[in-house]
């Protein structure tokens, strides 16, 4: 069987579909240099862009002083109940800052040298979630897990 005139028409989506489509996201990351690609997609490029903001003091990258954490200046700090809302408060603030994801779950657990955070994120017009661990230690500062 053999086709002489074969037509392909190009897909016609609806408003709705071009929403969904619009919903994977993809970027790069030069933070692991042992990685070959440095190609991300989806919940990996979102992680990676919140990581970014707790990398960061509060007040340190120029022309926003909005970007960055408060945990930096907190690591410090006696963990009281007052220093342990403030940090759940920066932490809200920088997931929702991100319009992909909501915060569902947020931990601030003290540790003997720092503390750690348990994100779970759950991915905007989804019903995917991931969880994410950061470690902030006074000595060798921000490990993610």
């Amino acid at each position: 069987m053999t086709y002489k005139n074969l037509v392909i028409k190009p897909t016609q989506y609806s408003e709705t579909q071009t929403a969904k489509q619009s919903q994977f996201y993809k970027g790069f990351s030069t933070v692991d240099p042992m990685s070959r690609d440095v190609r991300l997609y989806d919940f990996e490029l979102i992680k990676q862009d919140i990581v970014n903001q707790f990398s960061i003091r509060k007040n340190e990258r120029v022309m926003n002083p909005n970007f960055g954490t408060v945990i930096w200046d907190s690591i410090f700090e006696p963990f009281t109940d007052a220093i342990k809302a403030e940090i759940a408060q920066d932490v809200t603030r920088i997931v929702n800052s991100d319009p992909r994801v909501n915060a569902t779950l947020i931990n601030v657990i003290e540790q003997n040298f720092g503390m750690l955070l348990e994100i779970t994120l759950e991915y905007v017009g989804t019903d995917q979630t991931a969880q994410m661990k950061l470690a902030f230690d006074k000595a060798t500062g921000l490990a993610v897990g």
